[in-house]
C-alpha cells in the first residue's frame, strides 16, 4: 500500500507531525548549542583560544552543514522526507556522543563535521514536509511553531550542559572514572536518545508533495541517481569532472577556484587562522559550484531562485542579521560566567530557560502575526524582520552593559523573544516564491546563507574581536562586551536589503506560475492533476 497520505493533509494529524518535527529541531539544538556553555572548561582543557572556540561552534560545523544541506535538500524533493531526516537524526546523534571522546581540537572538530553533515538532512526536509500538510495561508504559523524549536533546543542545552558539568564535578573531584571530563559526559549525554527519536520519526506519514496548493508532483522514478548527481556537483574534485562538457563553464569553475584560494591565503596571512579561512573558503567554492551546476542541470529551478531580486534580498537580509544571533547567542553565557561570580549551573539554568521560553514565545507569535500581515499586504511579513532588526540593538546594548545579573537575565528573555520573531518569515517567504518541488532547494539556500553569513562567521568574528582587544591589555570580560557590542554594525547592510526585498516581493510572488510556465514547467498540468483529485 502506498503510504502517502492518499488526500488526506489536514486535520489533527498535521499538528501531530508539526510537533515531532519540531521535537526533531529540539535536539538538532541541543546537540549544536550545548557547546556554548561547555566553551570555558573546553578552552581550558584543551588550551584554545576564542577564535577557535568560535570556529568549532560556528565555522567547522557551519561550512559542511550548509554544503550538504544543498544536495540533502535536492533529496528532499524527489525521496521519502521522513527517511532522510530519521538516517540524518541518526548519524548526528551518533557524532555529537562521539564528540565526548575528543582529546584533542582537531578530533573534536572532525565530530563537529560529523554533526553538521548530519543535522544539513533535517531543515530543508521539514520545510517541505510542512509546506505539503498547511497551505500558503498558514504556512508562515507552522514554520515558525517548527523554528521554535532552534530557541526550546538552544535554552535546554545550555541549562542540561551546565547541569551536567557541575554534577559530574560534584561526584568526580578528582579521578573521574575513564578520565573523562564533565563536557565529555555532557556530549555523551545529549546524543544517545537521538537514536531513539530517529525511530520515532520514521513513523510519520508522507504527505503528497504540492497538495496543500493544488499543484500535485509525481514521483520522481530515480531519486537516488539525483543525489548522486548532487554530490557529484559540490564534492570536488568530482564537481570538475561534471563539467568536463561544458568548456567555458569550466574555465569559470577554475578562475573562481584560483581567485577564492587567494582571497583564503590573504586572510590567513592577515589573521593567522588557517583552518577559519581554508574551511570558509572551500565552503564558498563548493555553494558557486553547486549554483552553477544547477544552472547547467535545472535551469527552471536555478532561474526561479536568482532571477528573483526578492528572494535574493531576503536571503541576505535575515542570514546578515543571523549574524549578531548566532554569535551573540553563542558567547552570552562565557560572557557572564566572566563578568559575575556565578556558577555555570545558574548561568546554564537562567539563559537556557529564558531563551527556550523567549525563543518559543518570540518565534510562534511572530509566525502568526507574519500571517496575519501577509494577509493586509504581500510583503507583511517582513515586517517581523524590522521589529527583529530595531529590536535586538537596545536591548543587547542593555544587556551587555548591565551591572546586574539578575537585569541581565531578563534582558536575554527579551532580546530572545524579540530575535527570534522573524525565524519563521525567511523560508515561508521562500517556499512562496517557488514551485513545490522547489522548495526543500530554497529552504536549503536559505539554510546555506544564513549558516555562513551567520553561523560561520558571527561567533568567529566576535572571537577574533575579542582576542584582539585582549591583546591590547583590556580584561577578557570587557574584551568579549566590545567585540558583541561591534558585531551591531552588521545590521546596516541588514536593513539596507530587508527594505530591498520589501520593494519586490508583491511582484515577484504574483508573477510566480507565470515565470515557471515561462521556464517549461508543467503548471497547467499539475493545476489539472490537482483537480482530478479533488
Amino acid at each position: 500500500m502506498n503510504d502517502q497520505i492518499q488526500g488526506k493533509s489536514g486535520g489533527f494529524y498535521r499538528h501531530y507531525v508539526l510537533a515531532v518535527l519540531m521535537v526533531v529541531y529540539i535536539f538538532n539544538f541541543i546537540d549544536r548549542n550545548i557547546l556554548s556553555i561547555l566553551a570555558e572548561d573546553i578552552k581550558a582543557d584543551l588550551g584554545i583560544t576564542d577564535a577557535q572556540m568560535g570556529f568549532l561552534y560556528g565555522t567547522v560545523f557551519a561550512v559542511f552543514y550548509a554544503v550538504f544541506g544543498i544536495p540533502l535538500a535536492r533529496f528532499a524533493d524527489v525521496w521519502t522526507r521522513r527517511s532522510l531526516i530519521s538516517i540524518g537524526l541518526s548519524f548526528w546523534s551518533l557524532m555529537t556522543a562521539a564528540s565526548g571522546l575528543a582529546r584533542s581540537f582537531g578530533v573534536l572538530a572532525a565530530c563537529r563535521i560529523g554533526v553538521g553533515i548530519g543535522e544539513a538532512s533535517a531543515s530543508p526536509a521539514a520545510y517541505s514536509m510542512l509546506s505539503d500538510y498547511y497551505p500558503p495561508q498558514r504556512r508562515a504559523t507552522a514554520i515558525a511553531f517548527y523554528a521554535a524549536g532552534v530557541y526550546i533546543g538552544a535554552g535546554i542545552g545550555i541549562f542540561l550542559g551546565g547541569y551536567i558539568l557541575d554534577a559530574w564535578a560534584t561526584a568526580y573531584p578528582t579521578d573521574p572514572p575513564f578520565g573523562l571530563k564533565g563536557w565529555q559526559v555532557a556530549f555523551m549525554a545529549v546524543g544517545i536518545p537521538g537514536l531513539l527519536m530517529a525511530i520515532w520519526v520514521r513513523t510519520l506519514r508522507e504527505p503528497i508533495r504540492g497538495i496543500s496548493e493544488g499543484l500535485v508532483t509525481k514521483q520522481h522514478p530515480a531519486p537516488f541517481r539525483v543525489l548522486g548527481s548532487e554530490l557529484m556537483a559540490v564534492i570536488p574534485p568530482l564537481n570538475v569532472l561534471g563539467l568536463r562538457q561544458h568548456p567555458e563553464s569550466l574555465r569559470v569553475n577554475l578562475m573562481a577556484a584560483v581567485s577564492f584560494a587567494v582571497i583564503a591565503w590573504l586572510l590567513i596571512l592577515l589573521t593567522g587562522d588557517a583552518a577559519q579561512w581554508i574551511a570558509s573558503g572551500f565552503g564558498v567554492y563548493v555553494t558557486f559550484s553547486w549554483a552553477q551546476s544547477l544552472k547547467l542541470r535545472d535551469r527552471a529551478t536555478y532561474e526561479m531562485l536568482f532571477h528573483s531580486k526578492s528572494f535574493i534580498y531576503t536571503m541576505l537580509a535575515f542570514p546578515i542579521m543571523a549574524f549578531v544571533g548566532y554569535g551573540a547567542g553563542f558567547w552570552i553565557p562565557p560572557l557572564l560566567l566572566r563578568l559575575y561570580d556565578v556558577s555555570v549551573v545558574e548561568v546554564g539554568l537562567y539563559l537556557g530557560m529564558g531563551a527556550a521560553a523567549g525563543g518559543f514565545i518570540g518565534i510562534t507569535l511572530g509566525g502568526v502575526f507574519a500571517d496575519y500581515l501577509k494577509q493586509k499586504f504581500p510583503s507583511g511579513r517582513l515586517v517581523l524582520g524590522y521589529i527583529a532588526l530595531f529590536g535586538t540593538i537596545p536591548f543587547l546594548l542593555l544587556l551587555l552593559y548591565s551591572d546586574s545579573l539578575v537585569y541581565a537575565y531578563w534582558l536575554n528573555f527579551v532580546l530572545t523573544i524579540v530575535g527570534a520573531c522573524a525565524g519563521g518569515v525567511p523560508p515561508s517567504t521562500a517556499a512562496d516564491l517557488v514551485m513545490p518541488r522547489m522548495r526543500a532547494v530554497a529552504g536549503a539556500y536559505f539554510i546555506l546563507v544564513n549558516t555562513f553569513l551567520g553561523l560561520a562567521l558571527g561567533p568567529y568574528f566576535i572571537g577574533k574581536f575579542s582576542d584582539l582587544f585582549h591583546a591590547t591589555g583590556v580584561n577578557e570580560a570587557d574584551a568579549l562586551r566590545s567585540a558583541i557590542a561591534v558585531s551591531l554594525f552588521t545590521l546596516i547592510p541588514a536593513l539596507i536589503f530587508l527594505i530591498l526585498a520589501q520593494r519586490h516581493l508583491g511582484r515577484d510572488e504574483s508573477s510566480r506560475l507565470d515565470r515557471a510556465r515561462a521556464l517549461g514547467e508543467p503548471v497547467d498540468e499539475l493545476v489539472a492533476a490537482s483537480a482530478g483529485r479533488t
